[in-house]
């Protein structure tokens, strides 16, 4: 339901006036004010030419005699209208002029009151108009009946194009104060005639109200209904047809800007975010379907900035990989049974570490030791699956698939020891296998997680377990040497066979041969 505003109070226009003097912001309401005026003065000109020099109907003798005393009638008349113009003004902005004292959100009232105020108003001035027109024609008619008819339907045409050019005008003076009502407050459409609707206003107001006008003046030239020669009639004709082309220019740019505006200021967001802008947004300032336009793009790009943080938050809890393919496609529990490559890395003696030192001290060992294992894993092509505790499970070939993954996996254990020897305070065991293991999604419908299950998992954290409490700090099984290119294989050397608590099969253990520098393998 959309929020009304209370009519205005005129008694509030003497204090919306002295906020206006006193306060700085002051020059967009007075603009407002002094535009409302404008219109009325520029159309008051248009009749007066219209109705004293241009229609081909003069005042009779009775009337002659009495044009003095009419005009300064209408002048004066004139001058009270601009004066109930600029109080009806203030009287609909008190509300407006209270909420920018007062700060903060604007009230369903007061939001109403701007998107409502150059409609009410230009009600105001078609109903001055037309009661102008009236006593106008009361005054005349008696003396010159003729005249009389003709200036009041001039009058008439002139107070419905003072109607809406007061409105398109005093929507655009606004638009700021509107943008600013809109934004703050919560969003209520349909405060503006619709595209259509501003269409045709344009037209009615600029083309035919002004052709109803040389229509009727060919008519009543054609039945003899007034008494002018064919130049006087063919001079009222030119200028009534120059009026309606200045007239639809004016109301044609201001509908125009209704509409190109909002297009314009779409396209210019459109390409900020196509160079990657993130803080991107349009100003609202349209109470028709292109204010719902112009919402609906805020919407857009603050879901799709929301999106983008929970698809970067999700790629870091899970793994960028993990988290583009479960984007990409349907997320089912279960699995898919593959040859994957393994590595454990474990922090030695963590628990007597977090008893020595104080904890902040702790969280920056833990946090620099994640993160060298983290680069070093993605820099290989690995997976970071999960961090347990102080130990970091690492997958090559899943969920990608990697041919070369068993070559990989040993190269970053070989990176591993090298980068993590030169933190002061850190030491780790690590273990690499390979095998033929179960990857997938484990867990409920409400929570799971990608992983991978299998023998090869097994085997690598009791190798890490191993590789703890020997100095080379690093151990892999023979079977993920196999596997590995011939190149990588010479950097290792085979050991003893063991049997690893847990397995039924026994496993010779490799490590990497003496000290050797890390080498990039072709």
């Amino acid at each position: 339901m959309r929020a009304h505003a209370d009519p205005p109070h005129y008694g509030d226009a003497v204090s919306t006036f002295r906020l206006l003097v006193s306060r700085g912001y002051q020059s967009r309401w007075i603009l407002y004010i002094l535009s409302m005026m404008g219109a009325n003065i520029f159309a008051s000109a248009i009749g007066t030419v219209l109705v004293r020099w241009v229609l081909p109907v003069k005042a009779t003798p009775a009337l002659h005699d009495n044009l003095s005393l009419i005009y300064s009638i209408s002048y004066a008349y004139l001058g009270v209208g601009l004066i109930i113009s600029a109080i009806a003004a203030a009287a609909m902005l008190a509300p407006v002029v209270r909420w920018y004292a007062r700060g903060g959100s604007p009230t369903p009232a007061e939001q109403s009151a701007v998107m409502l105020a150059p409609l009410r108003q230009s009600r105001i001035h078609l109903a001055i108009w037309l009661l102008g027109g009236a006593l106008y024609v009361a005054l005349t008619y008696e003396q010159s009946p003729d005249l009389a008819v003709a200036s009041g339907a001039v009058v008439t045409l002139v107070s419905i194009g003072t109607f809406g050019t007061s409105y398109l005008l005093g929507e655009r003076i606004l638009r700021p104060v509107a943008a600013r009502a809109l934004s703050d407050g919560e969003f209520a459409p349909h405060y503006a005639p619709g595209v259509n609707v501003r269409l045709l206003l344009a037209w009615a107001l600029g083309t035919l109200t002004p052709a109803v006008g040389v229509l009727a003046l060919a008519l009543a030239d054609l039945g003899g209904f007034i008494d002018a020669t064919p130049q006087a009639v063919g001079i009222a004709i030119i200028v009534m047809i120059a009026l309606t082309m200045v007239t639809s220019l004016l109301l044609t740019a201001l509908v125009s800007s209704q509409i190109s505006d909002p297009i314009r200021q779409l396209r210019e967001a459109i390409l900020r975010l196509g160079r990657g802008d993130k803080d991107v947004a349009v100003s609202v300032y349209d109470g028709s379907e292109v204010g719902m336009l112009q919402v609906g793009f805020n919407r857009m790009v603050q879901d799709s900035e929301e999106r983008r943080r929970i698809e970067q938050l999700f790629g870091q809890h899970v793994g960028v990989d993990v988290a583009r393919r479960a984007m990409r496609n349907d997320t089912v529990l279960g699995g898919e049974t593959r040859f994957v490559a393994v590595l454990f890395v474990d922090m030695i003696a963590s628990t007597a570490l977090a008893a020595a030192r104080p904890p902040t001290e702790v969280v920056e060992l833990l946090n620099q030791f994640f993160r060298v294992v983290v680069d070093v894993v993605h820099r290989n092509g690995g997976f970071v699956n999960k961090f347990i505790g102080d130990e970091v499970f690492a997958v090559f070939g899943a969920p990608l698939h990697r041919p070369d993954s068993p070559t990989a996996a040993l190269r970053c254990a070989r990176e591993l020891h090298v980068e993590l020897s030169r933190l002061t305070g850190i030491d780790a065991g690590v273990g690499v296998s390979a095998g033929i293991a179960v990857a997938g999604n484990v867990g409920s419908a409400e929570r799971f997680e990608y992983t991978v299950i299998g023998d090869p998992v097994n085997e690598a954290a009791r190798l890490t377990d191993l590789a703890k409490r020997d100095p080379s700090r690093v151990f892999a099984s023979s079977t993920i040497l196999g596997e590995a290119a011939a190149a990588e294989q010479r950097l290792w050397t085979l050991g003893q066979q063991i049997q690893l608590h847990g397995r039924s099969k026994v496993t010779q253990i490799a490590h990497p041969v003496g000290d050797c520098e890390v080498h990039e393998v072709v």
